[in-house]
């Protein structure tokens, strides 16, 4: 059932992302009393043995009132991050006191992309939501918008929490919205617009009705990018699912109700292939033919010899995307820099040695550190 896969039994861990516009008011007071009917329902989970992370937005709107800022704080990106400085204390004594209240210990995160994209630091995320969740805190994540720029930020914390399920190894994802699921057109201006209750596969027609704005202007998300919050989900093998946060208890109403938009994940890959499918910034491309593109498909590895063009800057072990005619088709870690790796696109394995000067690797990038996209 579409409903029991967010289920304590099924879904061990649970990753529930608050909207700006669900928390905090136009005027960039915070909506308490909401908040503490969902901290409710967090209770009743943990009760039942299920274990929640929270990805919560709402920093910048608070503390853009509190230094009245125009624009919600969005006017530029020094006062986006000041508010997010200012915001961010007021947004964690929140949860601190609601959580406090029911006996339960807020634990708080910030993240930027280079924390999820970078292996390393990814893993120690992951390392710290694991012992938080087992000292039964309840981590509150947000991106850490005080210091990231257009360049290492996610832009929205629907995927943020689409990665964070990646790390804290969810079976499933709930976006609490000012919507309550996917329409088949906005309902705000066709009648004739139903529900979309459950998807089984994210093909271009689900795509495509994706809308990349964001009705409440507090936030900067819209549905587009709980479409791709639902790719990245999927890729973990984590469910997802976008649910009305407009009333209270908005956890125990959809457990009852079933209201929303349920998206079905493929069975899931392991958690390392998982990270290098979720990824947002790869350092670079790789070019290759239909005859590589095929090899690709059939679970080899990518051979120098299939590749005709190579973008970016990268060392080795970064993450590449890997293109082919009809677009990306892969993520993986590079077993060249990329001058080296230019060097030898084209070349087949035994002419590689001299252009190198050491003996070639045994692929460009390697299967086991390859996933298809």
């Amino acid at each position: 059932m579409r409903i029991e896969r967010f289920a304590p039994p099924q879904a061990k861990r649970l990753v529930v992302k608050i909207g700006s516009s669900l928390l905090v008011r136009p005027d960039g007071t915070p909506r308490r009393e909401w908040l503490a009917t969902l901290l409710d329902d967090v209770v009743e989970r943990r009760a039942a043995g299920q274990q929640v992370v929270i990805v919560s937005s709402g920093a910048i709107a608070l503390g853009a009132r509190t230094l009245a800022l125009p624009g919600g704080g969005r006017a530029s990106l020094d006062d986006a991050q000041a508010a997010a400085a200012v915001g961010q204390i007021m947004l964690a004594r929140l949860y601190e006191e609601l959580l406090g209240e029911r006996g339960m210990r807020a634990a708080q995160m910030l993240l930027t992309l280079d924390d999820l994209e970078d292996r390393r630091r990814y893993l120690n995320a992951s390392a710290t939501l694991d012992r938080l969740l087992a000292l039964g805190a309840v981590p509150v994540l947000n991106e850490n918008d005080s210091v990231a720029t257009a360049e290492i930020r996610f832009g929205d914390n629907d995927r943020l929490a689409a990665r964070v399920a990646q790390a804290a190894g969810a079976g499933g994802v709930v976006l609490l919205s000012d919507v309550d699921g996917l329409y088949t057109a906005d309902p705000t201006v066709d009648p004739a617009a139903t529900l979309v209750e459950t998807v089984e596969e994210l093909d271009e027609r689900i795509m495509a009705l994706g809308d990349a704005r964001s009705g409440s202007g507090l936030g900067t998300g819209g549905m587009a990018a709980k479409l791709q919050a639902a790719r990245i989900a999927g890729l973990a093998g984590a469910d997802l699912a976008i649910v009305s946060g407009k009333i209270d208890h908005p956890l125990r109403r959809f457990a009852e109700t079933g209201r929303g938009t349920v998206f079905v994940a493929p069975s899931a890959p392991p958690r390392r292939k998982a990270w290098l499918a979720g990824g947002l910034a790869a350092k670079g491309r790789i070019h290759v033919d239909e005859g590589a593109a095929a090899a690709l498909a059939a679970g080899r590895s990518l051979l120098a010899a299939g590749v005709f063009q190579v973008e970016g800057a990268f060392r080795r072990g970064d993450v590449v995307e890997v293109v082919a005619p009809a677009g990306p088709i892969a993520r993986g870690l590079v077993a060249y820099d990329s001058g080296e790796a230019a060097r030898i696109a084209g070349v087949r394995n035994e002419a590689q040695g001299e252009l190198l000067g050491y003996a070639p690797r045994s692929a460009l990038v390697h299967r086991d550190h390859l996933v298809m996209l």
